[in-house]
């Protein structure tokens, strides 16, 4: 799959506000500060079509960008944050939980990670609850440039045993390495299950 086109289209915390289109969805999700927005700007070749922070918590609203007109990707809040309220947490919880069980334009879900931290609880309930989704769920670890071969290699094992996962994708903003893999990946995940 080539980018030709991409544009953002709404930030939305109601499903009133979500697109009506029909277009499929690949919705992103991960921690705070794991390089969502890094890797959409990469993946579409634009710098600051998706915006990025040193704040972890920023994105606080469920965000819509069109694809080649064809799709979205739809970057959801980051989750896991300690400096955020709790009643903030629990409101950004709904948020997505709502856009999941709402959306039956949704065809996958792109689980981020940072390949050096160690999965937690959150990780794991989050696998067991998109477990009951019943759409791909691709697991993709960001930041890959900041380890070394060997260490990426171990750190990838480690967290597929740890979360009991067959595959990931190794990605990196900074050098585009994986963006080819992952563009192959949803291509064929439209493909599968069209809209």
């Amino acid at each position: 799959m080539k980018i030709h086109s991409a544009e953002f289209t709404v930030s939305a915390v109601a499903a009133a506000q979500y697109p009506s289109d029909g277009l499929p969805e690949i919705a992103l999700v991960g921690r705070s500060n794991v390089g969502k927005s890094s890797m959409i700007n990469r993946l579409i070749n634009r710098r600051n079509l998706a915006k990025t922070s040193s704040t972890p918590g920023k994105t606080r609203t469920i965000n819509f960008y069109r694809i080649n007109n064809a799709f979205y990707l739809v970057d959801l809040p980051g989750y896991g944050y300690a400096k955020v309220p709790v009643s903030e947490r629990r409101a950004w919880k709904g948020v997505v939980e709502r856009y999941f069980r709402s959306r039956r334009t949704l065809k996958a879900v792109v689980v981020v990670l940072d390949p050096r931290r160690d999965p937690g609880e959150l990780e794991g309930s989050l696998y067991r609850w998109l477990a009951g989704l019943e759409v791909p769920v691709l697991t993709v670890l960001t930041k890959c440039d900041k380890l070394s071969a060997n260490r990426l290699f171990n750190r990838m094992a480690a967290i597929k045993k740890e979360l009991g996962l067959d595959e990931v994708l190794a990605f990196s903003s900074l050098t585009g390495r994986g963006k080819v893999d992952f563009l192959k990946k949803i291509d064929n995940i439209l493909k599968a299950d069209p809209a």
